[in-house]
């Protein structure tokens, strides 16, 4: 139950992730006045021009939709604060606030971050917990402030970040912690921004964004190229390439791996086992057991329907390594 009167509030954000939490106040009872989103971007085989999801949302509720495509501009900047809200809600937009928008709104801007801060500041938060292994994650409910994801933090509620976890699964996890924090947040909101915690800046780590190269499998340590083809799902996924083939067309995702038992003193790259379980690849630390593949093409299959057609090709001896 609320503890102070319904919020006038703009909110911010552009993806599905971002839809979730302008769907939960949509819900409450607090007064979304203006929906600001990114412009609409092409998309599809069509290369037609799409609306992103928070304005997707915002439209079927007859919401204002505002699209700039940078927000330093001091008529931006009037059309905000026309908008005499109390609070700028902020949730994946992709635009940076210049100070002069965070200082607009009566309580400022409030950024919802998927991550335990200042652990994971920046772009790929959800991504980079599973990359480096932590075993819990969460929503941050931040005041934000002009450094990257800095401000003080009003509200958390963290999960465990499972053994078999994706980021794609946490993402869904975070999809429901995010929207019910942020509501938590808002019906006490002056509260929570009187005991706000200031984040210890030297325990800070980033996330940077991910990249297509990030995700390609160089044998090395099988522990974390395990949890690489975790963190990197449902993109740019875990991938190597096939030796022969042409070149483009031979790149093979990984769907799904995990960490052997099996002792060798193989070349990094080299297959050592293969069976209906899994098909094992000598790694320079350890090995790594891959148990889900799609092929150029095709859709993931578990080793077991592929290596009818590709016995061959993922035969004991082969080496990953030998691409040319």
């Amino acid at each position: 139950m609320s503890t102070q009167r319904p919020l006038r509030i703009v909110f911010a954000g552009t993806p599905e992730f971002a839809a979730d939490h302008l769907a939960a106040l949509l819900n409450s009872e607090h007064h979304v006045v203006g929906v600001y989103t990114q412009p609409d971007r092409k998309a599809g085989r069509g290369k037609k021009l799409q609306p992103s999801a928070v304005k997707q949302l915002a439209l079927e509720h007859d919401i204002a939709v505002e699209q700039p495509e940078k927000l330093n501009s001091e008529a931006a900047q009037q059309t905000l604060a026309d908008y005499r809200a109390d609070v700028m809600v902020v949730v994946a937009y992709g635009l940076l606030l210049p100070e002069a928008i965070l200082a607009t709104p009566k309580y400022g801007c409030i950024n919802v971050h998927g991550s335990l801060l200042p652990r994971w500041r920046g772009a790929a938060p959800i991504q980079r917990a599973i990359w480096a292994g932590d075993e819990a994650s969460g929503v941050a409910v931040m005041q934000m402030e002009k450094g990257l994801d800095t401000g003080p933090v009003l509200h958390v509620e963290q999960c465990a970040i499972d053994a078999r976890e994706t980021s794609a699964s946490l993402y869904k996890k975070l999809a429901q912690l995010g929207p019910r924090a942020l509501i938590t947040t808002l019906n006490d909101l002056e509260h929570y921004r009187a005991n706000a915690n200031v984040q210890a800046h030297d325990d800070a780590t980033y996330a940077k964004k991910l990249s297509k190269e990030e995700g390609k499998i160089d044998w090395s340590d099988a522990s974390q190229l395990e949890r690489n083809v975790r963190a990197f799902n449902p993109w740019p996924f875990a991938w190597f390439e096939l030796p022969g083939g042409k070149v483009g067309q031979r790149t093979v995702k990984v769907h799904q791996a995990s960490v052997s038992s099996q002792v060798h003193h193989s070349t990094p790259g080299t297959i050592i086992e293969c069976s209906p379980a899994g098909i094992t690849v000598a790694c320079s630390h350890g090995a790594l057991t891959l148990h889900s593949l799609q092929l150029p093409g095709k859709k993931p299959l578990p080793v077991n329907d592929l290596l009818n057609g590709y016995a061959t090709t993922f035969a004991i001896g082969v080496n990953l390594n030998d691409v040319d």
